[in-house]
């Protein structure tokens, strides 16, 4: 059975590409959940554990598991906290007939939402036409995802979930015993080195500057990218990352008209620079060493 749906994936390009947009965008649907819910889930957690541990009297109810605040209850309108009906809550479509607007309250949906759910099947889309109809394009789609969460909630609440980035790293090392991007020994060096690379880096920063210039989240999420793409990418990363986040940083104060002592998430531009590592990283390698003259 599933050899024959592989078949058909493989001689029908167009349904394969068709597929993974819907799926794509049924799955960038549950992302803006995990966006939305995952930081106040965990910020619970944090509380209830900090009351714990200081046998302060309980200022919050329990919170239940990371999983099941992620998928219940049912998604309401943040205005008027009316349950959305099943038929509201289909991918870009629903936001479209409904006119950006709630079909209760009438109060704004934020175009958050379908711009999450555009990019999750655009992206996911762009590791197929990469990949094809293999088991890489099903890895690098739950990297993709799991890359754009972070991201996400790196922007809005500055810090990125050990929830997902330690499970993803596991995930990577598992996946170089097979290869499905890179073997055991590029994956391991790459989890070592990601991790070491930001860390220096920040290290010297505090003893020449006495602040942090980046948290441990960034350090965290470098090494699960080198245990999933391999040493090889890391300083494409590295210095992709940082020109990127240089030029928009400084947009960023500039539009918002903020001072140059405004934290600004890292997360989301080693993100970018990790997505395009994954579609591109070792054709980009290539051509360095040979500009270089360096024959690999």
């Amino acid at each position: 059975m599933l050899n024959s749906a592989i078949d058909i994936l493989h001689n029908s390009p167009a349904m394969y590409y068709s597929f993974v947009v819907v799926i794509g965008l049924l799955i960038g649907s549950f992302l803006n959940v995990v966006i939305v819910r995952m930081p106040t889930t965990l910020m619970k957690i944090w509380r209830k554990d900090c009351e714990e541990f200081l046998k302060l009297e309980m200022t919050q109810t329990n919170s239940s598991s990371i999983f099941l605040d992620l998928v219940y209850p049912r998604s309401t309108c943040p205005k008027c906290k009316t349950k959305i009906r099943i038929f509201d809550n289909i991918p870009v479509i629903s936001y479209l007939i409904l006119r950006g607007r709630c079909r209760d309250c009438k109060q704004p949906i934020s175009m958050h939402y379908p711009i999450i759910e555009f990019l999750t099947a655009g992206l996911c889309l762009l590791v197929a036409l990469r990949y094809g109809v293999s088991w890489q394009t099903l890895a690098g789609c739950v990297l993709t995802c799991c890359l754009l969460v972070q991201s996400n909630i790196d922007a809005n609440h500055t810090f990125i979930p050990d929830e997902l980035t330690v499970p993803m790293t596991w995930i990577g090392l598992l996946l170089s015993l097979t290869p499905v991007f890179v073997d055991s020994s590029a994956s391991i060096i790459g989890g070592i080195s990601g991790y070491l690379s930001l860390w220096s880096i920040a290290t010297l920063f505090y003893i020449a500057t006495g602040k942090d210039g980046m948290g441990a989240g960034d350090f965290k999420l470098l090494a699960m990218l080198g245990c999933w793409l391999g040493w090889q990418v890391i300083p494409f990363i590295i210095l992709f990352s940082s020109i990127l986040g240089s030029i928009l940083g400084v947009l960023i104060l500039v539009i918002t008209k903020k001072d140059r002592n405004t934290r600004i998430p890292f997360g989301p531009f080693i993100a970018i620079a990790g997505f395009i590592a994954l579609l591109w990283g070792p054709a980009i390698n290539a051509w360095y060493f040979s500009s270089m003259g360096v024959i690999l």
